[in-house]
C-alpha cells in the first residue's frame, strides 16, 4: 500500500575511522533490514567511517599538534569520495532490495581539491541511484577543527511512495531556515541524522514534528571508547583522554502530531522498527502547515542558493 512505509533507524556504531570495516557493517545492517521488509532504512551523521571524537578530548584546537594533524591524516584516507565509486556495494544493496536509504558520511569532496572533508547526508534511492549528497551547512564548534562548511545544493527532498523526505545533520536541524527550505518542497518525512546521545534527540525530534505536521526519524549511531581500533594512530593517548562512552543513541520517531510513536532508546544497537501511515500527515495539516495556508509569502519567504560551491570553474 502506497500510504504506508516501513522505516529502519540503524542505531549502530562503525568500525570507527576505518572505511572498509563500517562499510562491511552497513551492507550487513542493510541485509538485516531487509530480511524485515524495511523500504527506508537510515544511518546516523558521518557513520561511514565516525565521528572526530578526538578534538574535544585532546586539546583538538591548539596549533600544529602532533596527534590533530595525524589523526586528520588518518581521517581522509578513510573518509569517502562517492564519484569514485567508494559507495558502489552499498547502492547495489540498495537496488538489490529495492530498499531507499540515508547514509551519513564524511565525504572527501573531489571537487574541493579531494583533500578537505564534508560531513555529508547521502541519500540512495531503491534503484541504487545517489540521489543527493548534503554537506552539512555548518560544522558544530570543534567540529570546524576537521570538516568544511558545506552549500545549499543537497538540500532537496526524494519521493518515497506517498512521502517526500528529506534530511539533516545534527544541529542544521536546529536552523529554522535550513528546515523551511525542505518544507517548501513538500517534505512529510524529517529525517534528522546524530552522531549520538539522547540529549540531542530528545527536545528537536518532537518540535520539529509539531512545527511541520510531518514524521520525524531522529537516527543515532553508538560509541564507546573500546569500539576504537588498536591501530588508529595516538591509540594510547585516546585511551587515556577519552570517556567510556561517546555516544549512546537515542534514536526515535515522532508522529505529525508531535508526540511519540517511538521514545528515544539509548544504548542499544541494532535496527528499530516503525511503520508510517500518509494519512496520518493529511489529517494534522487540516489546521497548520508552516509553508501553505499558516504562511505569508508575500511578509516573508526565504531565498535558497542550490548551488555547489567550487572553487574553480573550468571552461575548456
Amino acid at each position: 500500500m502506497e500510504h504506508l512505509l516501513k522505516v529502519g533507524l540503524a542505531q549502530i556504531s562503525p568500525v570507527w575511522l576505518d572505511k572498509s570495516a563500517t562499510i562491511a557493517k552497513i551492507l550487513q545492517t542493510i541485509e538485516e533490514a531487509a530480511s524485515q521488509d524495511t523500504e527506508l532504512l537510515v544511518f546516523g551523521e558521518g557513520l561511514l567511517p565516525g565521528y572526530p571524537y578526538w578534538l574535544a578530548y585532546t586539546d583538538g584546537a591548539a596549533w600544529d599538534l602532533k596527534i590533530n594533524k595525524e589523526i586528520h591524516s588518518h581521517y581522509i584516507q578513510n573518509a569517502i569520495q562517492p564519484e569514485s565509486g567508494e559507495l558502489d556495494e552499498i547502492c547495489a544493496s540498495a537496488s538489490k532490495h529495492q530498499m531507499a536509504i540515508y547514509l551519513g558520511t564524511i565525504e572527501r569532496a573531489k571537487n574541493r581539491g579531494g583533500h578537505s572533508l564534508y560531513a555529508s547526508l547521502i541519500y540512495i534511492d531503491p534503484k541504487g541511484k545517489i540521489g543527493s549528497v548534503h554537506r552539512k551547512l555548518q560544522p558544530t564548534y570543534d567540529e570546524r577543527l576537521t570538516w568544511s562548511q558545506g552549500d545549499g545544493h543537497g538540500l532537496v527532498t526524494h519521493g518515497i511512495k506517498q512521502f517526500t523526505a528529506g534530511g539533516l545533520n545534527c544541529w542544521e536541524n536546529w536552523m529554522p531556515l535550513a528546515r523551511t527550505a525542505l518544507y517548501g518542497q513538500g517534505e512529510n518525512l524529517h529525517i534528522a541524522v546524530w552522531p549520538g546521545s539522547v540529549h540531542n534527540t530528545k527536545d528537536i525530534t518532537r518540535f520539529i514534528a509539531r512545527e511541520s505536521r510531518s514524521y520525524v526519524l531522529s537516527v543515532s549511531a553508538l560509541m564507546k571508547k573500546n569500539d576504537i581500533p588498536s591501530n588508529t594512530p595516538h591509540y594510547d593517548l585516546l585511551m587515556e583522554k577519552l570517556p567510556e562512552e561517546l555516544s549512546n543513541g537515542g534514536s526515535c520517531i515522532a508522529g505529525p502530531d508531535g508526540e511519540w510513536i517511538t521514545p528515544p532508546v539509548p544504548d542499544t544497537e541494532g535496527i528499530i522498527y516503525g511503520k508510517l501511515d500518509y494519512q496520518r500527515v493529511l489529517q494534522e495539516r487540516q489546521n497548520f502547515d508552516p509553508v501553505g495556508h499558516y504562511s505569508r509569502p508575500d511578509v516573508t519567504r526565504i531565498i535558497v542558493n542550490r548551488e555547489r560551491q567550487s572553487t574553480v570553474d573550468f571552461e575548456d
